[in-house]
Parts: structure tokens; sequence; C-alpha cells
């Protein structure tokens, strides 16, 4: 029997193979503090119209926007080390949300927003057309088994949409410590006709992206990370 991909590059096929599994998760008391007390503050909710980016931080200056933080260290690190620029995280999972919280708000770094959201929809519905000056999306969940490869969040479909809401000479960045799904990122990038590679293949890992503790223990033990920085195309 054969398999029908055609609807892998339509962005409503993307919402029902998702990227990511909602696990319930332990809420530490800290981080149920944090959604308390910082929620207000640092939270924009999910809707489905367009977010006036100026509005929702209190000032214009450019926007980078993080799919998938997780416990977010680095991106606050990110945040704390470029207060001249935006910085929107979107993630699913709450823990990862109050952890983050806890950071912006023990940090004020009041250039940091998060939506918790599926980052399709936000993409799709909140995010209007050239308003990104970057992407960041470091090490995704690899969906290392291959007939897990379908739910891997970097393909055509997303790629494509992203391009879109990135401004002519904004960057996408990605990172990964599986070699094969580095492959798979360089193809789909290299693919979409509105980026560029800004390197002659992976790029060297830029200065703003912190080494998060995982990745130091895996280089110590051997294991490769690669960084992957397109450019969305001028005109």
């Amino acid at each position: 029997m054969t398999t029908d991909h055609s609807q892998d590059d339509n962005p409503l096929f993307m919402r029902r193979i998702r990227s990511f599994v909602l696990r319930q998760g332990h809420l530490s008391k800290g981080q149920e503090r944090a959604l308390a007390e910082y929620g207000p503050q640092f939270l924009i909710p999910y809707t489905a119209a367009p977010l006036d980016l100026a509005t929702a931080f209190g000032r214009s200056a450019p926007t980078v926007l993080e799919i998938g933080f997780g416990m977010g260290t680095a991106t606050a690190q990110i945040a704390a080390g470029g207060p001249q620029t935006n910085y929107l995280g979107v993630e699913v999972h709450t823990p990862g949300v109050g952890s983050l919280l806890k950071l912006a708000g023990e940090q004020q770094l009041t250039n940091l927003r998060i939506v918790q959201h599926d980052a399709v929809e936000v993409l799709e519905n909140m995010l209007q057309p050239g308003t990104l000056a970057g992407v960041h999306i470091f090490f995704p969940d690899p969906w290392h088994k291959k007939r897990h490869h379908k739910r891997r969040l970097i393909q055509p479909a997303l790629v494509a949409l992203l391009a879109s809401r990135i401004a002519p000479g904004g960057y996408l960045h990605l990172a990964t410590d599986w070699e094969d799904y580095a492959i798979q990122m360089l193809a789909v990038l290299s693919a979409e006709p509105r980026l560029e590679n800004t390197a002659d293949g992976y790029a060297p890992r830029p200065d703003y992206r912190p080494l998060t503790k995982f990745e130091q223990r895996g280089i110590r033990l051997g294991h490769g990370v690669w960084d992957i920085v397109f450019r969305v195309r001028a005109g």
C-alpha cells in the first residue's frame, strides 16, 4: 500500500500531525508562583487575530521569535544579552513556560514575551508577513525513529510559512545534535526559494546562542552539534 504525502506541505495537515506531544508535566512551586506572579506581565494570550508587536512589547524594536524554548534558560540568556531586540517565545508545555516566567520576572527581562500555544497557529494567525527580524529553533524533538520523522517540526510547509513572516534580510537559525536531522534541516531550508544560506553548509555557532549544559556534556563526549543559519532574500 502506498502512502499519499500530498498533504505534507499543507499547514492544515501539519496541525493534525503535530511535532509535539502534550505531557502533563510536574509544576514546581516556583513555576506555579511565576505563572501567577509574572504571567500577567509576560504572557500574551493566543488569539486568532494579528498581534501588534509594538503594543505587546510596549516599544518598537526588531522582534525575534523562538519556537519551543524548553525550560527557557538559553532564551533568558539571549534576551538579557540583546536588550535592543524584542524576543517572543512560543512553547506548549506549562513547566517550561513557568520556568521562563520565573527567569524573566527575576531578571526583569522587559524585552521578552511568551505565548503558550501551538507555534504553527501563532505563525498563521498572530504574526503578520514580514514582521520578524529572525526566528530561533534550537534542538527541536528529533523524533529519531524513522516512522516518526513525519512528526519533525522542520518540514517544507513550516519553513515556507516562517520565510513569509521574516522580513527581507532577517534570519532563520536552527540547531540540532542529531546529524540525520541536521541533514534534513539543511535540505529543507536549501529548497526554500526565499532563503539563502549564510554559510557553506553548516554555520559556526553564533555568539548569541549560549551552550546548554546538555550540549557542553555532549561536546565533551565527542557528540556533534549543527547550527544552520539562513537569511531571507531581499526583494
